[in-house]
């Protein structure tokens, strides 16, 4: 079979820096273009300039004394090739005078119509996170396509954490309800996931289980109410169930607006703040260009606090569920005061010893698998995560349902011991926020 070439674009790397390496014997080009936006990215805390450092530094350990103007190979075994190509004219058609402005996307595609010319008996594919760069190579009869390493499955596929179960066996649901636990075992049990939660049916009787890895049974989950927030629905129940189980370490919360992802994890944090020693917040920063927060006046609480007020709006409804005089009031006032409840920006993460702490990461579908990555491997003795977002509201270019990182960890981790997941599909802020995200 004849290899095929893969121009690799800029978005790629920065997405994953070892993408390079996921092409098996196929051969890999990088644009000279390339090379120079990575250098413009190597310098910074974000992700990816960490990606672009990375990668700048792989390249040189490959290459020794290579020249990259001539291939390659990218490693022993059935590792394919790779080459840095600069300049490149055809006879053909040219990119950069069809399109108006000097872009750096426009060179990339003149690389990738040259090597078509050059290599005509091999198949040539521009691999980029730019939907418009993919569309303007397909317009130009150059194949391109996304960087599908990495990618969850389809999102109408995505574990949602919960099933409804009908018809169950009664003598379940009363052991469940007498005893808070049966060892009888549902049908199909061989498919259930750990920590799976269930609503389950026979006629008039119903009750809320969970499927406890540690001990083999299903287990009744209660209803709880946790700093003042009364659960409104099934979901809500059983995400404030995963918060406050000790045994689970690691909990990721999906659900559109208003269905009380980032309330639930608030209120849960506090509801523990005697068993976590702090409760850090952060969400991820949607910037322009390659400026961090830094660029923004003020101190770092000044530069976060335009991105993080959903965490306030959530703190102050908790706060005003009691009384001003109340113990829980004064409380939550005591640990901004003595920073038990710390906001910190993502990009500082990196190094960080995350222990005895809960840590509480919103609009997580912002971010991507390698952020993610970085954030758990942070955690240490007696540290809870939790990760909310909605992956059908990204706002970042270059991720999508299936390649963002929250898609990324319920897909990988279901199923795990330390991992719970809840969709959370009711929103109950409001009638007018309820008609909002069904009919616009």
């Amino acid at each position: 079979m004849t290899k095929k070439i893969f121009v690799l674009d800029t978005s790629v790397i920065l997405y994953d820096h070892n993408a390079i390496r996921s092409f098996a014997e196929n051969d890999v080009v990088i644009p000279i273009q390339v090379l120079e936006e990575l250098d413009n990215f190597k310098k910074g805390n974000e992700t990816r300039n960490f990606e672009a450092r990375e990668f700048i530094r792989f390249i040189d350990r490959v290459a020794r004394d290579r020249m990259l103007q001539e291939w390659v190979p990218l490693g022993d075994g059935n590792k394919g090739r790779f080459r840095v190509v600069m300049k490149a004219y055809t006879n053909g058609v040219d990119a950069e005078k069809i399109f108006t402005g000097l872009k750096m996307d426009h060179k990339i595609l003149n690389v990738a119509l040259f090597l078509q010319h050059n290599y005509p008996d091999r198949k040539v594919i521009l691999v980029s996170k730019d939907i418009s760069l993919r569309l303007k190579a397909k317009s130009f009869n150059v194949w391109a396509e996304d960087y599908e390493t990495g990618k969850s499955t389809d999102i109408n596929h995505l574990y949602s954490g919960k099933t409804i179960r009908e018809e169950v066996d009664p003598k379940i649901i009363d052991e469940i309800c007498e005893h808070g636990h049966t060892d009888l075992r549902l049908p199909g049990e061989e498919s259930v996931q750990n920590n799976q939660f269930f609503i389950l049916k026979n006629g008039k009787k119903s009750a809320l289980a969970y499927y406890n890895p540690f001990d083999g049974f299903l287990e009744k989950v209660e209803k709880r109410t946790i700093s003042g927030i009364k659960p409104r629905n099934a979901e809500q129940i059983f995400a404030i169930h995963a918060i406050l189980n000790s045994n689970i370490k690691l909990i990721t919360l999906q659900g559109v607006a208003g269905t009380g992802k980032t309330l639930l994890a608030m209120a849960g944090a506090l509801e523990q703040r005697q068993r976590y020693k702090q409760i850090f917040v952060t969400r991820p920063v949607v910037q322009l260009s390659n400026k961090d927060i830094g660029y923004l006046p003020g101190d770092i609480k000044e530069k976060l606090n335009p991105y993080l007020e959903p965490f306030w709006d959530n703190l102050k409804f908790i706060k005003n569920l009691s009384g001003k005089q109340e113990r829980h009031y004064k409380g939550i006032d005591e640990m901004l005061e003595y920073y038990k409840i710390e906001i910190i920006p993502l990009t500082y993460i990196r190094g960080r010893n995350l222990s005895h702490m809960i840590f509480i990461v919103d609009e997580a579908q912002n971010l991507t698998p390698h952020e993610v990555k970085t954030i758990i491997t942070r955690a240490g003795d007696n540290a809870k995560i939790i990760f909310t977002g909605d992956i059908r509201q990204i706002d970042t270019p270059y991720l999508d349902e299936q390649s963002n990182g929250l898609s990324f960890l319920i897909d990988r981790l279901k199923g795990q011991k330390l991992f719970a997941h809840i969709n959370l599909e009711k929103g109950e802020r409001s009638a007018l926020a309820n008609l909002a995200n069904e009919l616009l």
